[in-house]
C-alpha cells in the first residue's frame, strides 16, 4: 500500500481518542485523510464490533471513498466498507464503516439518539459547513454528553478554524498532520475579464493547451450551464481527438461522475469541467493543471420573501487554495487563476456557513423531532439566523408540521422521518388519502432536481405539467436510451428523467403507494404544489401578474398560457425586485382550494366606518393569506356591529363629526368651566369625551350609521344629560348663559376660556355698576371686555372698581373724541347707564 502523509499520524490518532472523546484533525489534501483514517480505526479496541460513520458532503464523494477502502481491502464495497446515500445503499451484515451523506446521519440519529453500536462519527471536509454537517455535530455533540460518552467524534478538515471546532467540542484536541503536495505555478490575469465567464474559461483552456503538453485539466466553473455552454464551445473549436472533454457534477448519471474522476486512456488528455463538487474530498487522477474561474454558485435565503435564489459569488481564499492544490497533488502543477492579483487579496478567508444563509425549514422540523423547541438548547458553531429560524417555524405552522409552541405535531413527526424538505413531505403525505400518490412522488422527485427540459427560448413555458408529462412520455418511449429527445419545443435531458423515474419509483415503494398515475391526474398537479407551497399559490391581478397569499407579488416576464390562468401556485421563483420574476408553476382551480384548505381560508363580515363615504359600510370578504378571493356589500349588517363602526369611527375622525349648535357649544364651554374649579362636575373636553364616548354618547346612536343621521343628534340635550338634577339647577346661577348690565341687555357670556370668562360689553353701558360681575357661586370675577361705541375693545379689566378709579378718565378723553356726540360723564358711577348714544333724559 502506497505510504500517505497522514499514515504518520495515525498512531497518534489511535492513542489520543482513548483518553479524549473528541479530536480536530488538520490535513492538507492530497494527506489521505478521507481514506486512511476509517481503516486506521477498525484495530482500536475501543470499536472492536461497533460501525464508524464518515460523513461526506456529497454522494459522489462518498461513494468514491467507499470503493476506494474497500478495494484498498481487497473487497468489494458492502463488506467492511459500505455506503449510504439518498437513493443508494451498499452496506451488509460485515460491514464496520459506513460512509454517509450528511443527510443521512440525521436521520439514523433521529431514529436512535443514543447511535446504538456506533463507536465513532468521523464529520470529512468539515470547512464546507453544510448545514447537515453543522445540525448533524450538534446533535452528535448533545447525544455524547446525555447518552453516550463513550462515542468519539472527529472533525478532519483541510482548510478549517481548528481552535473554535475544537473550542465547541469542549477544547477537544488538535492533530496537525504535514501533507505532500508538489510546487503549484499560479497566473493571474493581466486585466479583468470582459464579457461572459464562459468565454474567459475557454480562452484560458486554449491557453492552457498550447502551453502544457501534458497532464489533465480540471476546470472550475459556477454551475452546470457553464459546463454545458463552455463543452459545447469547446467541440466547436475541434480539438485534438485525444483530449477529451468530461463534466463533473452532481447531477450526472454515476457512470459519467465515475468517468469524469478516473484517470482516462494512457494517450489521452482530460479536461474535466466541474462544479465546487471537486474542491474536497474527490481525487480526479492525473491532474496536473487546474483553472479556476474563482466563482461559486450558492443559494441564499431572503427571510423577507421566504425564497431561495442562486448566487453567483466570488470564492473564498480557502476556496481557491483547495482547487489550487489539486494541480499539485501528483507533481508540479500549474493553476491559472481567472481573476487580478490585485483582486485575490480581496477575497473572504473563509465562505460563509450554509446555515447563515440557507432555508432553515429543515432544520427547524429536525430540531423539533429532537424535541429542540429553541436552536440555544444546542451547541453551534454559527447560531441560526433568528429572523430566517422564525420564518421557518412559521412556515411548519403552515404546513401543520408545528404547533406555535415550537413542538413538533404527530403530522411533523411523520414528516422529519422521510428525510425531505418539509414542503415536499408535506405534499406526499397530504396526497396518498386523494390517490394521487404516484403524482405527488413525481412532483417531490422533479422538484429534487434542476430542471431536465432544456430550451434556448427567453421565455420557456413554465408549467410544470408539461415536465410530467414529459417525464412520464420519456420514460415509457421505446427509444429512450436513442440520443436526443425532444418535447414541446424543449430538448429532454433523458438521464435526469431516468434519476427523477427512480427516485420516484422509491418514494412510492417506501410510502407503500398502491395506485396507478393516470394521464388526466397531471391536471392535480397545482393541488398538489398549493400542499407544498401553501405561501405561493397566485392570484392574477394584471397581465401575468400575480399577488401570492405571502403577500409577495410575482410576475411571468414573458406571456405564455399560465399567465391568464385565474388562480397558480409558483414553484420556483427569483427574489429581486417588487415582484419575484416566475420560472416554475401550476395553475389550481379555486375549487380544488376550497375544498381542501377550508382552515386557512378566512371567510368573514368586516362593518367598518369608510370615511370616504362618511359611513359606516358593511362587506362580506373571503380571503386566502393576502388573496382575496371575493368582497360584496352586506345588506344585513349586525346592529351591534355597525353601532361600534360608528362609534370607532367618531373616534378615529374627531368629534366634528358631531352637530354642535350654538347652543350646545356654549352649554360645553359652560360645563368645561364648571369643572376646571369642581371636578365633581362633567369634563367635557375633547380627550375626555372621546375617552368616555360609550357613558355619554353611545346609548344615543342605535339606529344610526352615517354623518347625516348623526345630524339628528340634540347635542344640547346629550350634555345635559351628563348632569345630575342639582348640577342642572346650580348651572344656571354658576355658570350662567347671560348677564343683565346696568343699561338692562342681557349679555352673553364668552366662558370659551374656563379660567377667564369674558363679558364683552359697550362701557356706557357700565355706568352706575361699581364691581365686576363674579360668577362660579361668587368665586370668579368675570373679565370684562369693554367696547367702543362702534364695538371695538378699549379696555381688558377683571376690576371693574379699579378701572373706574384710575383709568376711564384716559379712555374717556379719547372716546370723547372720537364719539363726540355719545355721552361721556364725569362720574361713571352716578351715570345713567345707555345702550344708545345718550340717555333718553339728556337727548
Amino acid at each position: 500500500m502506497t505510504i500517505l502523509p497522514i499514515d504518520s499520524i495515525l498512531p497518534q490518532l489511535k492513542e489520543t481518542l482513548l483518553a479524549h472523546s473528541a479530536i480536530v484533525l488538520v490535513a492538507p489534501p492530497g494527506a489521505g485523510k478521507t481514506t486512511r483514517v476509517p481503516l486506521a480505526l477498525l484495530d482500536v479496541p475501543l470499536f472492536a464490533k461497533q460501525r464508524i460513520l464518515m460523513l461526506e458532503p456529497r454522494r459522489l464523494a462518498a461513494r468514491t471513498a467507499a470503493r476506494y477502502m474497500a478495494a484498498s481491502l481487497n473487497q468489494q464495497v458492502g463488506e467492511t466498507v459500505g455506503y449510504r446515500v439518498r437513493m443508494d445503499t451498499r452496506v451488509g451484515p460485515s460491514t464496520r464503516i459506513e460512509v454517509i451523506t450528511e443527510g443521512v446521519l440525521t436521520r439514523m440519529i433521529q431514529q436512535d439518539p443514543s447511535l446504538e453500536g456506533v463507536g465513532a462519527v468521523i464529520f470529512d471536509e468539515f470547512h464546507e459547513r453544510s448545514l447537515h454537517a453543522d445540525l448533524g455535530l450538534a446533535l452528535c455533540l448533545q447525544a455524547q454528553a446525555l447518552l453516550r460518552d463513550d462515542l468519539r467524534i472527529i472533525v478532519m478538515s483541510a482548510t478549517l478554524d481548528a481552535q473554535a471546532v475544537a473550542g465547541l467540542m469542549n477544547n477537544a484536541p488538535i492533530l496537525i498532520s504535514e501533507g505532500r503536495s508538489f510546487e503549484v505555478a499560479t497566473h493571474y490575469l493581466d486585466r479583468k475579464p470582459e464579457g461572459r465567464i464562459e468565454q474567459t474559461v475557454v480562452r484560458a483552456i486554449v491557453h492552457a493547451l498550447e502551453q502544457h503538453e501534458h497532464g489533465n485539466m480540471l476546470v472550475f466553473v459556477p454551475g452546470t450551464g457553464e459546463i454545458r455552454r463552455i463543452e459545447a464551445r469547446l467541440r466547436e473549436l475541434q480539438l485534438d481527438p485525444l483530449v477529451q472533454i468530461t463534466p463533473l457534477h452532481g447531477s450526472l448519471p454515476q457512470e459519467s461522475q465515475d468517468r469524469a474522476i478516473s484517470r482516462g486512456q494512457a494517450n489521452e488528455r482530460k479536461i474535466v469541467l466541474t462544479t465546487s463538487i471537486a474542491e474536497s474530498s474527490l481525487t480526479v487522477d492525473g491532474i496536473g493543471i487546474v483553472i479556476d474561474s474563482g466563482l461559486s454558485r450558492v443559494p441564499r435565503f431572503s427571510p423577507r420573501t421566504g425564497m431561495t435564489r442562486l448566487e453567483t459569488v466570488p470564492v473564498s481564499l480557502a476556496s481557491a487554495d483547495q482547487r489550487r492544490g489539486r494541480a499539485g497533488r501528483l507533481g508540479p502543477g500549474t493553476c491559472y487563476r481567472l481573476w487580478m492579483e490585485a483582486d485575490h487579496r480581496q477575497l473572504l478567508p473563509l465562505s460563509k456557513p450554509e446555515i447563515a444563509e440557507a432555508d432553515l425549514a429543515p432544520l427547524a422540523l429536525e430540531l423539533a423531532a429532537w424535541g429542540v423547541t429553541e436552536p440555544a438548547e444546542l451547541t453551534w458553531l454559527d447560531s441560526p439566523p433568528r429572523a430566517a429560524f422564525v420564518q421557518a417555524r412559521s412556515l411548519l405552522v403552515q404546513l401543520g408540521a408545528m404547533n406555535p409552541d415550537g413542538s413538533i405535531t404527530s403530522e411533523g413527526r411523520r414528516m422529519a422521518g422521510l428525510g425531505l424538505h418539509p414542503r415536499l413531505a408535506h405534499m406526499l403525505l397530504k396526497a396518498i388519502p386523494l390517490g394521487y400518490g404516484e403524482l405527488a412522488c413525481e412532483l417531490a422527485a422533479l422538484l429534487n432536481e434542476r430542471d431536465f427540459l432544456k430550451s434556448d427560448s427567453a421565455a420557456p413555458n413554465a408549467d410544470l405539467r408539461l415536465r410530467v408529462e414529459a417525464l412520464r412520455r420519456t420514460m415509457k418511449s421505446k427509444d429512450y436510451s436513442s440520443g436526443a429527445l425532444f418535447y414541446e419545443g424543449f430538448t429532454v435531458d433523458a438521464a435526469a428523467c431516468k434519476r427523477i423515474w427512480m427516485e420516484a419509483g422509491q418514494w412510492k415503494r417506501e410510502l407503500r403507494i398502491q395506485d396507478a398515475s393516470q394521464p388526466e391526474d397531471v391536471h392535480h398537479c397545482g393541488l398538489l404544489l398549493a400542499f407544498a407551497f401553501p405561501d405561493r399559490i397566485g392570484q392574477r391581478r394584471s397581465q401575468g401578474g400575480f399577488l401570492l397569499s405571502s403577500g409577495r407579488g410575482a410576475q411571468f416576464t414573458h406571456m405564455q398560457p399560465l399567465a391568464n390562468s385565474p388562480y397558480i401556485v409558483t414553484v420556483e421563483l427569483d427574489d429581486q425586485g417588487t415582484d419575484s420574476r416566475i420560472y416554475l408553476a401550476a395553475p389550481v382551480e379555486w375549487e380544488e382550494l376550497e375544498q381542501h384548505f377550508s382552515e386557512s381560508i378566512e371567510r368573514d363580515t368586516i362593518t367598518v366606518w369608510d370615511p370616504t363615504v362618511q359611513a359606516v359600510r358593511s362587506r362580506h370578504y373571503i380571503r386566502m393569506g393576502a388573496i382575496l378571493i371575493k368582497d360584496v356589500p352586506n345588506h344585513t349588517p349586525d346592529q351591534d356591529d355597525v353601532h361600534r363602526a360608528l362609534v370607532s369611527g367618531i373616534v378615529k375622525e374627531g368629534l366634528a363629526l358631531l352637530p354642535w349648535t350654538k347652543a350646545s357649544l356654549q352649554l360645553r364651554e359652560r360645563l368645561q368651566f364648571m369643572n376646571h374649579y369642581d371636578t365633581d362636575w362633567p369634563d367635557v373636553a375633547d380627550p375626555a369625551l372621546i375617552m368616555n364616548i360609550h357613558d355619554w354618547l353611545a346609548p344615543h346612536l342605535h339606529g344610526f350609521k352615517s354623518r347625516s343621521d348623526l345630524q339628528r343628534l340634540n347635542m344640547f340635550s346629550i350634555l345635559e344629560s351628563m348632569l345630575s338634577w342639582e348640577q342642572r339647577r346650580a348651572l344656571d346661577e354658576s355658570a350662567p348663559t347671560h348677564i343683565t348690565v346696568p343699561s338692562g341687555s342681557r349679555i352673553s357670556v364668552d366662558y370659551s376660556d374656563p379660567d377667564i370668562p369674558t363679558l364683552s360689553v359697550r362701557l356706557q353701558e357700565l355706568f352706575g355698576l361699581e364691581q365686576t360681575p363674579r360668577i362660579g357661586g361668587d368665586r370668579v370675577p368675570i373679565r370684562l371686555q369693554l367696547l367702543s361705541p362702534a364695538q371695538r375693545p378699549v379696555q381688558v379689566t377683571s376690576d371693574l372698581a379699579s378701572f373706574w378709579r384710575h383709568t376711564y378718565f384716559e379712555v374717556k378723553k379719547d372716546l370723547k373724541g372720537r364719539y363726540p356726540k355719545h355721552y361721556w360723564p364725569d362720574d361713571p358711577l352716578v351715570a345713567m347707564p345707555t345702550s344708545r348714544v345718550r340717555p333718553k333724559n339728556l337727548q
